[in-house]
């Protein structure tokens, strides 16, 4: 193939071999996004192995972290039924395993963008012949839909890894495992940015990602985070004039032009939001809000006791939080999941005003079945929940 090879360019060399892309089945070309997500997270260049002492470290630290966060949230930290295990990986690897665990929500945008060929239910399955659009996009969807939805993947996926520091960063649930991903190198670089001591950040990683897996481990609230992101991703309207001008600026002899073109996955689908996802917008940020704020009341009763540098690190935290990348900010908006300075400072409140009305045990009904899971509404009444689930003073 003719054209200018581009050093660590993730897009050359997958098109040499459009016959297996092509072939793909299901909505997704996992291939094309494996490729892409680990290519884009090792910036093309071999990832080392993670030491044993860090290994080691992790280990002791999970140790210490997994006892604290049993004893101030009550919750159990196994999902599986093994034992609860902080997993170093390299970028590359977190890439490959959370583009397996929100494959899910991948299939679910494929959803929306079958809807870009046949946009009216009662149509029939074949476009017109005078509509060249209909035709281009028929074709798009029948034959390239699962490799530009790979790209899109890949993509996202791969810009989210280059700075994460543990699998739930964003807080979306992953199928059922005691083992939680950490990425040293993540970690190790925003010790370094805030000029924090590695070990106190470790520790804080480790009791963030624990409680959040104790939390996002309960089955009714998976289940019903999975179950709102999923339909939110379903719902989708791609605009196709916006697909068919990106798709013009490929030249099939330059692989340069594919990360060109479809290299911000921000713009690949030309996607809109539609009321009914609005409406689904108020359930997910209640949810997740209430999560963000109860993990961040954990860290700071757990946290406090174990990390001296703790107001450091929550300022860095929260500045972190505040200044998300180019792949962090792409995916909240894809899957409905904008989190801001405003959305933690909502949960944080509705915490307090269950705390002054009802103290850690009304607290602690929070997770105990899906009854008590918190409405919209009840987010900015607290005294509205207590008085639901029958705990007010």
């Amino acid at each position: 193939m003719g054209g200018v090879s581009t050093p660590g360019n993730p897009f050359e060399g997958i098109f040499g071999e459009l016959a297996k892309l092509f072939s793909s089945q299901g909505p997704v070309n996992l291939q094309v996004a494996r490729q892409i997500a680990q290519g884009m997270a090792m910036e093309g260049a071999a990832e080392p192995n993670i030491e044993p002492l860090e290994r080691m470290r992790y280990e002791e630290l999970a140790r210490a972290a997994d006892l604290q966060v049993s004893a101030a949230t009550g919750l159990s930290t196994s999902v599986a039924g093994g034992v609860l295990e902080i997993h170093p990986v390299g970028r590359g690897d977190y890439a490959g395993r959370t583009l397996d665990a929100y494959r899910p929500l991948f299939e679910g945008l494929a959803v929306s963008f079958g809807r870009m060929a046949k946009p009216d239910e009662g149509a029939s399955d074949d476009p017109p012949e005078d509509d060249p659009t209909a035709q281009l996009l028929g074709g798009v969807t029948d034959m390239i839909g699962p490799v530009l939805l790979g790209l899109q993947a890949g993509s996202l996926v791969g810009h989210q890894a280059r700075r994460a520091m543990g699998q739930y960063d964003l807080p979306i649930p992953r199928p059922p495992s005691d083992q939680v991903l950490v990425v040293p190198a993540g970690v190790n670089a925003f010790a370094s940015d805030w000029s924090l001591d590695p070990d106190e950040v470790r520790m804080w990683l480790c009791l963030h990602q624990i409680t959040h897996h104790a939390v996002l481990g309960r089955p009714h609230v998976s289940k019903r985070l999975t179950d709102l992101l999923r339909q939110y991703v379903s719902g989708f309207e791609p605009d196709p004039n916006a697909l068919e001008e990106r798709l013009s600026g490929i030249d099939p002899t330059n692989p340069a032009t594919f990360n060109e073109v479809l290299g911000n996955p921000g713009e690949l689908l030309g996607v809109m939001q539609t009321p009914a996802q609005r409406q689904l917008l108020t359930r997910i940020e209640a949810l997740v809000v209430a999560i963000e704020g109860y993990a961040d009341h954990v860290l700071s009763t757990a946290g406090g006791h174990m990390v001296g540098s703790a107001p450091a690190l929550v300022e860095a935290m929260r500045r972190r939080r505040a200044d998300p990348d180019e792949g962090g900010r792409l995916v909240e908006q894809l899957f409905g999941l904008e989190l801001g300075p405003a959305q933690y400072e909502r949960g944080a409140a509705f915490v307090r005003g269950v705390l002054e009305r009802a103290g850690d045990e009304g607290l602690a009904r929070l997770w105990h079945s899906e009854r008590e899971l918190p409405t919209p509404a009840e987010v900015d009444a607290p005294g509205l929940w207590l008085e639901r689930i029958d705990i007010a003073d």
